[in-house]
């Protein structure tokens, strides 16, 4: 790798070309300050273009390349920012608004958003998760008061609340086969683990895995099923296996990570939204991520 001037690792690791050497140090995918400090929501979708939200400006959705370069895919309605991101199977992509108290869904093809769910009881769609079967969960954090709520959005756009009156609800993420939905709250640095009913809805909430330091933000599976997670202030993403066990804790640049995502040509690339850097920073992890996995 000695051979390879830097200006080339973004474009080894969103290809998946780093050697073992290289494979759990970061590097910029996009240039310092690019996006807002709201930089949030990486996203993949299947032609491996990453998407994310604040680009230059708050309420856009930048879409960026394999080069890091980006663009202004689109801008949500007036009064809209964007926090989370995520694809289904389909490839429509729905972005949490947590100014508009809203989910919006664009459609394959399509670059307009449309209103999937909203309502006014929500205090701030934050981040959001998919179920194979088309239910969204979506956390949504009251940073003043340090609660939160968790709900869910059935494949038909109804909003039903699961919990109240929880710590400050951020990351989140359905496990690989679907049985399992991790939620984490940022200043009460829990995760929790639900199982998953048929009906969309969860019981059984167990303790996870709690920190004495450090705030939480968003999260990640592997197809292993361990959960990647951003450690806001700390500048690291932590891996924790389905037993609560940390695996592994990967260093970054900056020190805010706000969210991650999993591409690459081979999935095991993963990008990190960095809060106070303005960008996108990138590491190599030992195995694919979950959605990566089932789209490919």
């Amino acid at each position: 790798m000695k051979y390879f001037h830097k200006s080339f690792l973004p474009v080894l690791l969103m290809l998946g070309f780093l050697s073992a050497a290289y494979a759990f140090q970061s590097t910029d995918l996009t240039p310092e300050f690019s996006f807002t400090e709201g930089i949030e929501g990486p996203a993949v979708d299947r032609e491996g273009m990453l998407f994310a939200v604040n680009y230059q400006e708050q309420g856009t959705i930048g879409k960026v390349n394999e080069k890091g370069e980006a663009e202004v895919y689109l801008r949500l309605p007036e009064g809209s920012v964007g926090n989370g991101i995520r694809f289904d199977k389909e490839q429509h992509m729905y972005i949490a608004d947590y100014a508009g108290h809203k989910v919006y869904r664009v459609q394959k093809g399509s670059r307009i958003p449309e209103i999937w769910a909203e309502g006014a009881e929500m205090n701030q769609p934050n981040d959001l998760a998919l179920a194979d079967s088309g239910v969204i969960y979506l956390s949504d954090p009251n940073w003043e008061e340090s609660t939160g709520n968790l709900w869910m959005v059935s494949d038909a756009g109804k909003l039903v609340l699961l919990e109240a009156d929880m710590g400050t609800t951020n990351g989140i993420e359905v496990s690989p086969e679907g049985k399992y939905l991790y939620l984490n709250e940022s200043e009460q640095r829990k995760v929790w683990k639900y199982n998953i009913l048929p009906d969309g809805t969860v019981s059984g909430k167990v303790l996870l895995i709690d920190f004495k330091d450090h705030g939480l933000d968003g999260m990640r599976c592997d197809k292993e099923g361990n959960l990647l997670i951003t450690r806001y202030g700390k500048g690291t993403v932590v891996m924790v296996s389905p037993a609560g066990k940390i695996l592994e804790e990967f260093t970054l640049k900056g020190k805010n990570p706000s969210n991650l995502a999993f591409g690459g040509k081979d999935g095991k690339t993963v990008y990190v939204t960095m809060a106070d850097r303005g960008c996108v920073e990138a590491i190599r992890v030992p195995n694919k991520g979950s959605f990566y996995s089932k789209i490919h």
